[in-house]
């Protein structure tokens, strides 16, 4: 299933796309409609886990039985949030996970032993197709990262390897948009990676069932549909089990945590000389098995 946030007739409302990816199921006219109780926003949802998954099912079943067209909303009509738009938490981020990319900004030595963490504030996400903001006031270094993320869906402190997997509640994409030069004058990565309008996240969830293994996963980012990275999960550093069970060391990970595993080798600063990203570039972030997210610097 890919779930996703939306807003329709000025109303914000989260729904499940359907199988010709073209409309949105309405699950709360279907929940009010069939008299099946469900969650009011995803979050709340994703905190439900599997029973969560049965409603949806069911109730989309509902609504192909009695006149579906009565539930389902075209793209065309809605306007694309973040699929969770209100964030409780910063967002938890791998840098350097690709041995390339650890390269491209440095050297062999750059490349890290440990999973190495930074978080992005939750005022910087956007969901697909709105706008980046290129903040030129105070930025004339901005980047873009493509990465696939994960989101928590199980509750979990001190997880194993082999039980990481069973907290994840499904995948999405994330774009991980840089200011450098923040980013190298504040000595750290929080200031210049939590610029509001900076992190585009979308456009939906997938459910974990709908993704085979997360650590095989092709991944291409274009600017101005020029390809600048071209690669695939399998050359994490930190494979997915392994980020989740070091974060979850001594702190507890909660439903609707979102983790961003890093990004490969083709970032603007690593190009020579950098290239970095102007109002009207566009950015397209493809992960295999999920989508497209796209959006536009302005």
């Amino acid at each position: 299933m890919k779930f996703m946030t939306f807003k329709w007739k000025d109303a914000e409302k989260y729904g499940v796309a359907n199988d010709e990816k073209s409309s949105v199921w309405d699950i709360e006219s279907l929940s009010r409609d069939s008299n099946i109780p469900c969650p009011q926003s995803l979050i709340d949802g994703i905190a439900e886990d599997s029973m969560f998954l049965s409603k949806i099912s069911k109730l989309i079943e509902w609504g192909k039985e009695n006149n579906s067209e009565n539930y389902l909303i075209p793209f065309a009509e809605i306007s694309w949030l973040a699929p969770i738009p209100s964030l409780r938490k910063n967002i938890m981020c791998v840098g350097k996970n690709y041995r390339d990319h650890a390269i491209e900004m440095g050297s062999e030595a750059d490349i890290p032993e440990h999973v190495m963490v930074f978080t992005k504030a939750p005022t910087s996400v956007i969901g697909h197709n709105e706008y980046v903001d290129a903040h030129q006031e105070i930025t004339s270094e901005l980047d873009y990262e493509g990465e696939l993320a994960l989101v928590i869906g199980k509750k979990g402190k001190n997880i194993s390897q082999q039980h990481a997997l069973d907290h994840v509640f499904g995948y999405t994409i994330l774009n991980d948009i840089t200011a450098r030069d923040l980013q190298q004058r504040h000595k750290q990565f929080f200031i210049g990676k939590s610029l509001d309008a900076s992190c585009p996240i979308g456009p939906w969830i997938v459910s974990k069932e709908d993704i085979g293994n997360p650590n095989y996963l092709q991944i291409t980012t274009k600017v101005n549909g020029e390809i600048r990275q071209n690669s695939n999960t399998e050359h994490f550093i930190f494979p997915i089990e392994e980020v989740i069970s070091v974060l979850s060391q001594g702190m507890t990970l909660e439903p609707g945590d979102i983790i961003a595993t890093g990004t490969p080798a083709g970032v603007g600063k690593g190009f020579k000389p950098p290239r970095f990203l102007k109002p009207g570039d566009e950015v397209e972030i493809e992960v295999e098995g999920i989508g497209i997210l796209n959006n536009i610097v302005k």
